[in-house]
């Protein structure tokens, strides 16, 4: 048995930005409301920062494929 990989993205980057994009909303909206508060607003940030770096690395991976 042999294992073939392919070089590219994950199949789960489409979720990646679909997630980052409703936490931004949700952090968006949240901060307008009387809930938000210090421990809210890290919580967010901890969901929200891997979920960028790797929608930055999906979108320097795309540059470099078109390079």
């Amino acid at each position: 048995m042999s294992m073939v990989t392919t070089a590219g993205l994950p199949q789960y980057g489409a979720s990646v930005v679909i997630g980052l994009i409703g936490f931004l909303s949700l952090k968006e909206v949240l901060s307008a409301s009387q809930k938000w508060n210090n421990s809210l607003n890290s919580s967010l940030n901890m969901v929200i920062l891997p979920l960028l770096l790797v929608f930055a690395g999906i979108v320097l991976f795309k540059i470099s494929e078109i390079i």
